[in-house]
């Protein structure tokens, strides 16, 4: 056997560990149990409102692609998008893991040249997080005022998610007026590398070229930026509508507040 089959097998191998270590945590009886109080006609509903969400997302960076000049297929771009969730389901922490797997599939299979494929990619990333992190804060400052889940969530959660959301603001802010964020930070990491510091340095040069082209990007075609922001406020749109029909289908008598409260406390869990 090749080395390359070796390598292949060893990762599909290592996959389905993960996959069966994920597993053994997962009450499965549970589950089906829970499953089998839904009806098909909810199980569809449920099904076409979580392609929407994917379809959402996806479009959003379809769409960043073809404003820097690649129009993709669609479909394909779907497959690359479920494909870069998979590793970040198994990646630490829940926010990224599968931007690598974007990058190579667009550049590999697309021919997108690796700093266009860099930028969309950071450019997608970093509107997800201004609006996953606009609804948390949205959704923290409403369970405070109603006092949701009285005094377990204090004054500090809201500060923790208005300093979640300034990340992505501030580096949209910083794309926008030519600066390079991240390269800047990798720099200050440079010293830490050692005698690796040379292939370090490519690294640098790459990502201040691609945050080069995202700042570009923000004055050559801000009507897209807009439809990409736009595209990403309806997915979240669809995934509370998804959430709320969700919890109802299994039996929970919820108002669509309290869905969106529930929701936020998911999510800061998760997060």
């Amino acid at each position: 056997m090749s080395q390359k089959r070796l390598v292949s097998a060893a990762l599909w191998l290592a996959a389905l560990a993960l996959l069966l270590w994920v597993l053994r945590s997962i009450p499965l009886t549970a589950v089906f149990h829970s499953l089998q109080q839904l009806e098909a006609g909810q199980i569809i509903v449920l099904v076409l409102l979580n392609g929407l969400v994917l379809a959402l997302l996806t479009g959003r960076w379809w769409l960043i692609l073809w404003g820097l000049g690649y129009r993709l297929p669609f479909g394909m771009m779907m497959g690359h998008r479920l494909a870069a969730f998979g590793v970040s389901y198994f990646s630490p922490g829940p926010q990224f893991g599968g931007e690598p797997v974007q990058v190579l599939l667009v550049e590999k299979v697309h021919q997108v040249p690796r700093i266009t494929a860099v930028s969309s990619v950071t450019l997608d990333k970093a509107l997800e997080l201004l609006v996953n992190f606009s609804f948390l804060a949205l959704g923290v400052s409403v369970i405070l005022q109603t006092r949701f889940l009285g005094d377990d969530m204090g004054w500090q959660t809201a500060v923790f998610a208005l300093a979640l959301l300034s990340l992505p603001v501030f580096y949209l802010l910083a794309l926008w007026r030519g600066r390079q964020p991240i390269a800047g930070l990798m720099r200050l990491a440079r010293p830490l590398f050692g005698r690796w510091a040379g292939q370090f340095e490519r690294g640098i040069r790459g990502m201040a070229s691609s945050e080069k082209v995202a700042g570009q990007f923000f004055h050559q075609a801000p009507q897209v930026v807009l439809a990409a922001l736009l595209i990403s406020l309806l997915g979240w749109l669809v995934m509370v509508v998804e959430y709320g029909a969700m919890i109802r289908f299994l039996g929970a008598d919820v108002s669509s507040l309290e869905a969106i409260m529930i929701l936020t406390g998911i999510r800061f869990a998760f997060l």
